[in-house]
């Protein structure tokens, strides 16, 4: 296969890697957050364990996997050595960057997903704080080629706006992520998962006028291991596939149904390497149901509206005797006759048509590593609903054990338009517009200082 031509336009990473080393983490929160904090935050995370390591924790013996007991990541970092070095020093990612071919990557945190969804209230925002305050001084003087996101944890939205505002107006971050899922336990002990935009204990609208207002886009990367169906004790890969797609499918459809978009009309939304194949199924879905149940169209289904003469003529000669007592054939046309107050699940929504829910996924930016094969899936107007394209942005994922070398992200990405499963117009969204969208859509300043400078302005600003 001969490659086609040289692209002509940046390449914009919108979900690299940092990979934090833990004992200097650790001591930043010591430091931030007090010793209580930071010691019992290394002592409660079992990814972090490692064999002969002395600043870890042991693994002498590896223990038995109970049922419903989820084994946690192992091997997670790369082993390429020059790669491991990266992952871990932006300072050297900083200065491979045109080796790599990547004109700017926005870092997202390795260590931070369990810092964001610790149970501990104290241990999540200590741990937090001290992160963010190692991401900002590990990257400070790098902005022109990279910019870290900032960890806010989202138990309530009160420590995630103060969480926000501290990294945003204190330590000078542009990007930031959030949990999507919180895996609450009531005091009775039912445990369920809230998403935090709809039917949730707390009101997240002051987060998301805080998103808005400070103008960063909301991008969550939540993985739903250990939660149901993701429990395996086995089997790492098992829980792995699709982590991040369910958490991301879940809260998707919380904003929708709860009429997030529709409320802060300015926000967009990142969703974090979790592919875009589950997101073309959902708007399919969203709209498919809308037609069915949204709206005046609920009022079809309810069965105070079927004809009983016709019903009894029909049942008389089709039904035998045992259908012949009234009381049986009156509570067949009764079953299911339990509505809610409220008929319309659509009704926070602000759609009022199909093309409102198209509307919805224009400001969602989903996140595709450089092998995910069905990319193009976005880009099929013929088949998407009201020829919808949805807008899928590159993630590197660079420093996990998934990217074998990282010289090859930008090549292999590269091989979607070389095999024509996408082209140059498409591939360029996918790679640099996007991405750019995605951030700069919310803060025009974002990519000022950087090489993407120019094309962003131009993008943004198509006058």
């Amino acid at each position: 296969m001969t490659p086609g031509p040289a692209v002509d336009h940046p390449i914009v990473d919108a979900d690299g890697h940092i990979v934090e080393s833990i004992p200097l983490v650790v001591e930043m929160m010591r430091r931030v957050a007090g010793h209580d904090v930071a010691d019992r935050f290394a002592a409660s995370v079992p990814s972090f364990a490692a064999r002969g390591a002395d600043l870890l924790a042991g693994l002498d013996v590896v223990p038995d996997r109970a049922p419903g007991v989820f084994i946690p990541p192992w091997w997670s970092v790369t082993a390429n050595t020059r790669d491991r070095a990266t992952a871990f020093l932006p300072s050297l990612l900083h200065d491979r960057m045109d080796e790599i071919g990547l004109d700017f990557t926005v870092l997202y945190t390795s260590v931070g997903l369990a810092c964001f969804a610790h149970p501990d209230d104290a241990i999540r925002r200590g741990a937090c704080r001290g992160l963010n305050t190692y991401l900002a001084e590990i990257c400070d003087d790098l902005g022109d080629r990279l910019t870290p996101a900032a960890v806010i944890p989202a138990h309530t939205p009160d420590e995630a706006v103060a969480e926000l505002e501290h990294a945003v107006e204190v330590l000078g971050f542009k990007a930031a992520v959030c949990n999507n899922v919180v895996a609450r336990t009531e005091p009775d002990g039912r445990a369920w998962t809230d998403v935090l935009a709809l039917d949730s204990p707390y009101d997240y609208d002051p987060l998301w006028q805080r998103f808005a207002d400070l103008g960063v886009a909301v991008t969550v990367h939540s993985p739903t291991m250990g939660l149901p169906l993701r429990q395996s004790s086995s089997r790492y890969m098992f829980n792995h596939i699709g982590t991040f797609a369910a958490g991301s499918d879940a809260f998707a459809k919380a904003l929708v149904f709860g009429g997030v978009p529709a409320r802060f009309p300015s926000l967009h939304f990142g969703f974090l390497e979790c592919g875009v194949a589950w997101a073309v199924q959902l708007l399919f879905d969203l709209v498919g149901r809308w037609h069915k149940r949204g709206g005046a169209n609920i009022a079809t289904l309810d069965p105070r509206g079927i004809a009983t003469d016709e019903w009894d003529v029909l049942v008389d000669r089709y039904g035998d005797a045992r259908f012949a007592d009234a009381a049986i054939r009156r509570s067949m046309l009764a079953q299911s006759d339990n509505p809610p107050a409220e008929l319309d699940d659509f009704r926070a929504s602000g759609v009022r048509d199909p093309a409102d829910l198209t509307a919805i996924f224009d400001r969602f930016f989903f996140g595709c590593e450089a092998d995910e094969g069905t990319v193009g899936w976005a880009f099929a107007a013929e088949v998407n609903p009201n020829g919808a394209v949805l807008q899928p942005v590159l993630g590197s994922d660079i420093g996990h054990w998934d990217v074998p070398d990282m010289r090859g992200v930008v090549a292999e990405a590269r091989e979607l338009l070389d095999d024509g499963r996408l082209d140059a117009a498409q591939f360029r969204a996918f790679t640099c517009d996007n991405p750019i969208r995605l951030h700069g859509g919310m803060n025009p300043e974002f990519f000022s200082g950087t090489p993407v400078a120019d094309h962003a302005h131009a993008l943004l600003n198509p006058t």
